[in-house]
């Protein structure tokens, strides 16, 4: 009986999505979820808001990602890769947070498997370029679910499942020794 305990992040520096699934010869079930959050504004002695430096950002999640770890006890990680941006500072703070995430699976000895969104979306609704919304439903349908996940925690969900199928999943094609673009095996 193979047996895979698989933690799935969606990287963020203010929200950091996770989920932890088990999959069983091929059948999955839920384990736990949630997210990390770092950006919750500070008041200063002047009444203003101040963001927690970057520093201390990534320690949260770090920190937050060693008591996932160390709770559930995943044999595996999978993280979604960045994606560039428009806004080139953006796309680099978000790399530090994955950096981060990465940190530490890495320290905590697992094996690290990243994935595009294209690839995860792909994998769970059959359509890389779905909707946050549709993910959300698929997750909640293949994991049986009660109530629909929080976009992160269903981010993070759907990248776990997606490694879980071998990045392939509903959308895979057989095409083992074939190049397909555009849907055409060429």
């Amino acid at each position: 009986m193979a047996s895979q305990r698989i933690l799935g992040i969606d990287p963020g520096l203010r929200i950091t999505g996770f989920g932890v699934i088990e999959a069983i010869d091929g059948k999955l079930s839920y384990v736990t979820s949630g997210v990390i959050k770092t950006a919750s504004a500070k008041k200063t002695e002047e009444g203003e808001s101040e963001k927690e430096a970057l520093p201390e950002r990534l320690k949260v999640i770090l920190d937050g990602l060693f008591e996932v770890i160390a709770t559930y006890q995943p044999t595996q990680m999978a993280i979604e890769k960045v994606f560039v941006n428009v806004n080139p500072q953006s796309t680099l703070l978000l790399g530090q947070a994955r950096g981060a995430a990465i940190s530490a699976a890495v320290i905590r000895q697992l094996p690290v498997a990243e994935y595009t969104a294209l690839q995860v979306k792909q994998a769970v609704v059959g359509n890389g370029h779905a909707q946050k919304e549709q993910v959300q439903e698929m997750v909640k349908r293949l994991l049986k679910l009660p109530a629909t996940p929080s976009p992160d925690s269903a981010d993070a969900l759907a990248c776990a499942i997606c490694h879980a199928h071998g990045g392939q999943g509903l959308g895979a094609m057989a095409t083992t020794g074939f190049r397909v673009r555009n849907g055409r095996l060429i």
